[in-house]
């Protein structure tokens, strides 16, 4: 593939699955550039900026949240994307990726390319699901046809007409999977019974069966893929099998390799590193680990932490990945100039100050919940988590301006520098 033919990965809201898909994708040894909303509004998927008159063989969209993506692209950005499908473009969609595509009564929630929409799951616990699930896969792929997929806190499918092929339909929970920070496999059958006779939560994940977890369907000329299962994620044996057959088929060109290499971020490598950027990655690095020292966060994978219910594990991650990232790259980041260096510094310090006293507060609100219940003032802890760590859905904080120099670095250093370790 002409690496003007490059598959494009749209970079707005993607964060940590931004990061994970386009580590894949050079992983199995496929060019690929990121694109931002603005990019593709002006034509670069169609063979317009920055693309030398080609147009580009596969659109994928990585997780994260669906309606940022696209408010980020704006209408003339969607437009973009639905032209571009409809004249034989190519659309692969992960999570939020997946329901961006669908059909959503708000023009401004998605780019209504597949008529199914996104249901709302009957209980929230039903959407706090992570881990691998067994599904069937109707169409044998290289994998075979009854695969362990990874679901990270997925949405759901509504189904709406008969112009969709389902490609893979859940079974049942595998070994690693969860609800919200309980891990399944580690409780007994019969607490599962007791708790949902004394206190009516069911945590049996039978709403799983049969639901479609990957699904099919054409727009126009072109054909779209959305998964609600991430695919790409690291060292997961049949899902990256099954990733590398979906890019073959939808771009006509072959992976050089079939899995995805371990992603570990506990151990990052700082050789060669500007001296911002390696003080921000060994704080992000230390501000994991005292989480976990204190049972707030727990070491889920090589290359994510878990995190009690309510805490903001996730935003840490997101900072963490980007961070590791960066310095991962042979050139130095905007941190390292002198027109940004002093905004990160300042950023960075008030970031991670804030974030570890916020967590130790979580902790001492917790010990003290049973004896002197408000002693720590939940409104107070609220208030802290908004300016440090954002919204959970909408964003926002001082993490968030550290994010956006940390993005558009790693967007302005696409040009082949750094490794996928």
């Amino acid at each position: 593939m002409d690496a003007a033919q490059s598959i494009c990965i749209l970079w707005d809201a993607s964060h940590i699955w931004g990061l994970m898909a386009w580590r894949a994708v050079r992983a199995l040894g496929l060019p690929c550039r990121l694109v931002k909303a603005s990019d593709i509004a002006e034509g670069a998927l169609l063979g317009k900026p920055g693309a030398k008159g080609q147009k580009s063989p596969l659109l994928l969209v990585p997780g994260g949240n669906a309606r940022r993506k696209s408010l980020a692209l704006g209408a003339a950005g969607r437009k973009a994307v639905r032209d571009y499908v409809a004249s034989g473009g190519r659309y692969l969609g992960f999570c939020g990726g997946a329901g961006l595509a669908l059909t959503h009564a708000d023009a401004e929630d998605g780019l209504n390319i597949c008529p199914w929409g996104r249901a709302v799951p009957a209980e929230r616990l039903q959407h706090l699901i992570s881990g691998h699930v067994r599904a069937h896969v109707p169409a044998r792929t290289p994998a075979g046809k009854v695969l362990s997929l990874p679901v990270w806190w997925p949405g759901r499918f509504e189904p709406k007409g008969d112009d969709v092929r389902v490609l893979a339909v859940c079974d049942a929970p595998d070994n690693d999977f969860w609800i919200a920070d309980l891990p399944l496999q580690r409780i007994p059958a019969h607490v599962f019974a007791a708790w949902q006779e004394v206190y009516g939560v069911d945590l049996s994940a039978d709403f799983l069966t049969g639901e479609p977890l990957v699904i099919s369907g054409d727009f126009g000329k072109g054909r779209y893929v959305l998964s609600y299962s991430h695919l790409e994620t690291p060292q997961s044996a049949d899902a990256n099998r099954w990733l590398g057959h979906l890019l073959c088929e939808l771009t006509g060109h072959a992976p050089k390799t079939a899995i995805v290499p371990a992603w570990d971020l506990r151990k990052p490598g700082l050789g060669g590193v500007c001296a911002p950027l390696a003080e921000a990655v060994q704080k992000s690095h230390a501000l994991l680990r005292l989480a976990v020292e204190h049972y707030l966060f727990f070491e889920r994978a090589p290359w994510f932490w878990g995190w009690r219910a309510g805490l903001p594990g996730a935003v840490c991650n997101h900072l963490h990945a980007a961070l590791c990232t960066a310095a991962a790259l042979a050139s130095a980041p905007p941190a390292c100039r002198k027109d940004d260096q002093q905004r990160f510094l300042e950023l960075s310090f008030l970031f991670f100050s804030g974030a570890e006293k916020y967590l130790l507060a979580c902790r001492l609100a917790g010990a003290l919940a049973s004896t002197l219940p408000g002693v720590v003032d939940n409104q107070e802890l609220a208030g802290q988590r908004d300016a440090y760590f954002g919204h959970p859905m909408h964003g926002g904080g001082i993490v968030e301006e550290l994010l956006t120099i940390l993005e558009e670095f790693l967007y302005l250093s696409q040009t082949g520098e750094g490794n996928v370790s």
